[in-house]
């Protein structure tokens, strides 16, 4: 079921709608809805993570400090 909302838009933008709409061979209410859709995406409909989430620069240090109390590293 659609639901109708008026909203306002700046007739420059209103013109661009219209030729962008023109050139897709689409209406004005598809592309926003389209636009629309991809910013108010579903959260898990990402893609799927296949790199590393943090780049590193420089050396990295010991895997499992030996000389270390982890309790010192977490808490100051």
């Amino acid at each position: 079921m659609a639901i109708r909302t008026t909203v306002d838009i700046p007739e420059p933008l209103h013109d661009r709608l219209r030729r962008r709409a023109e050139n897709a061979g689409t209406s004005i209410r598809r592309l926003i809805v389209r636009a629309l859709e991809q910013v108010y995406q579903d959260p898990g409909k990402g893609e799927p993570v296949t790199g590393p989430l943090v780049h590193l620069a420089g050396k990295r240090g010991p895997r499992f400090p030996l000389d270390e109390n982890p309790h010192e590293l977490i808490l100051p």
